[in-house]
């Protein structure tokens, strides 16, 4: 990015009136600029202070500079490497699965992660868990709308409602035994977090009693067969989000736990879920975040296979599943300026009761709150609300098993996907491995020499003296969503103006990114086809 830009993004910003980002918060209630009070707290160890479910912190970066107003003095767009790197590598998060005698049987090798804010505090959020009770890894990730508070709650809750959906009916039984008995409750996950990811500590035994009360609802059914992976993802995700709504109705004498209640179903998320166990990959999707595989031909090329389908107005399922639902007087006010009734980009996602309740509850629940006005909730009917619901949390599932040509898998929030295509998001991790890849001694290849194979040694040779900046592919990829330019490469210089870009300005130009990378296991994906 030359200087003339630089000059250029700081002069527009000081003489807009409207910011016209890409979020998705409700876009018809834009505050009056000048009535925005900006601010930054910055904090070394914590997303949130230990012990505070405060949502108006944001993750620090350590020495790095991003300004909170167009407004300063002094302004400028300048870091150092070391800076840009700080920023860049606060959020990683990587683990190499491992069993206990050291080796690694499991289909997943390891898992990269890592994320960037837009909005201050991110509303982005992501998980990653090991199955205690059932088989298999679950990874995350949620992008939040209108606030982080249903991104959170869901990042801490969704991976246990699917866990207990695949739970046989003995183990259920034991759990539930143990509660009953006050003893200690078999673990039903292992999570994989970043230090600086947070929890509802003060309403985690409030979200027990409700995991409770489903799994002794699944006992009630008396069923011996159970869910198979895709009901059980389902039931799950529309068992969580018909929680999240219960619970704000409920009555509830602490005032704490009531405005966090309330905040997550008035705001929203998106949710992209897989499980993996073995061959089998299962991927749950509601909303727009996205997930594709990385394959690797035969003839050494790479190829993209996508997951999900983003729910929102330019998918034509989507669209006429909506038309499907509600009355043919409403077709043309479904969607407007391509959002769900004139609002919200996603067409599927948990929380936002205000597009599912109906007027009249809406307006009891928040007349009898406390001042919701503190807590940035607003209650708006848009216009041609009529046949609510207009939103579902119900997902999509895809199942694909896996084959030793399948390499990585890809989640991330749309702020990727805003930036960079399928395939170039492909073609960054197969070059990421490639360089990782340089180092190791070449094996001699008997079988016959094609155009691929010479392309791939091609490759290697170029890139030998070219390493990249980042071991995290989730950096890696991150660097080049927000700093390349028209040839692909990055531009120190934008890179560096996008990463100062202030509070009031950032979300014109970036979305909060997050993504997870998961790399599988070839060699234990070819000995169960060898085996079977």
């Amino acid at each position: 990015m030359s200087r003339t830009v630089s000059s250029w993004i700081l002069s527009s910003a000081k003489h807009s009136l409207v910011l016209q980002g890409k979020g998705r918060s409700y876009s018809v209630c834009i505050p009056n600029k000048n009535k925005i009070k900006w601010k930054l707290v910055f904090s070394k160890t914590h997303l949130y202070p230990a012990g505070s479910c405060s949502l108006d912190n944001t993750v620090s970066f350590k020495k790095a500079f991003r300004h909170t107003s167009t407004e300063e003095e002094h302004f400028s767009f300048q870091l150092s490497l070391s800076q840009i790197n700080d920023i860049l590598r606060a959020g990683e998060l990587s683990h190499k699965i491992m069993d206990l005698n050291g080796k690694n049987e499991n289909s997943v090798l390891r898992f990269e992660s890592n994320q960037l804010a837009s909005n201050a505090p991110i509303e982005d959020r992501r998980s990653a868990a090991t199955c205690l009770q059932t088989k298999g890894m679950m990874f995350g990730v949620f992008d939040g709308h209108a606030g982080s508070a249903c991104a959170q709650a869901v990042s801490e809750r969704l991976l246990h409602y699917i866990a207990v959906s695949l739970m046989s009916r003995q183990t259920l039984e034991e759990i539930e035994l143990a509660v009953e008995c006050m003893k200690p409750v078999l673990p039903i996950l292992q999570w994989h977090k970043h230090p600086n990811d947070v929890e509802y500590r003060e309403i985690t035994s409030q979200y027990f009693e409700n995991l409770r009360v489903y799994w002794q609802h699944l006992l009630d059914l008396d069923t011996e067969s159970g869910f198979s992976l895709e009901e059980a993802m389902i039931c799950a995700f529309k068992r969580l989000d018909s929680d999240i709504s219960l619970e704000v109705q409920a009555p509830q004498e602490n005032e704490l736990m009531r405005n966090i209640a309330l905040q997550v179903a008035f705001s929203g998320a998106t949710a992209c879920v897989a499980h993996i166990d073995g061959v089998h990959l299962h991927v749950a999707n509601t909303g727009d975040c996205r997930a594709i595989l990385g394959v690797h031909e035969e003839d050494g090329t790479w190829s993209t296979l996508p997951l999900t389908r983003d729910h929102n107005a330019f998918d034509e399922f989507e669209i006429r599943r909506l038309k499907r639902e509600h009355p043919r007087s409403e077709e043309k006010t479904l969607f407007v300026n391509d959002r769900l009734l004139g609002i919200l980009m996603p067409s599927r996602a948990f929380g936002d009761v205000q597009l599912k309740w109906s007027k009249e509850l809406q307006h009891s629940v928040l007349e009898n709150s406390c001042d919701v006005e503190a807590l940035n909730i607003y209650q708006y009917v848009p216009p041609n609300y009529h046949t609510p619901p207009y939103l579902t949390a119900e997902p999509e599932v895809t199942y694909h098993k896996l084959r030793s040509k399948d390499k990585f898998l890809v989640i991330a929030s749309d702020g990727l996907w805003e930036m960079l295509s399928n395939e170039k998001v492909v073609k960054l991790v197969a070059g990421h491995l490639t360089e990782l890849n340089v180092q190791k001694p070449q094996l001699a290849f008997e079988k016959p020499v094609n155009l691929g194979y010479m392309h791939n040694l091609l490759l290697q040779r170029k890139n030998r003296g070219i390493a990249s900046l980042d071991q995290n592919i989730a950096t890696h990829l991150i660097r080049h969503a927000i700093g390349s330019n028209e040839y692909g490469e990055v531009d120190q210089e934008k890179l560096a103006a996008m990463l100062t870009l202030p509070e009031d300005l950032a979300r014109m130009y970036r979305d909060d990114i997050t993504i997870t990378v998961v790399y599988f296991n070839s060699e234990t994906i070819e000995n169960y086809y060898r085996n079977n």
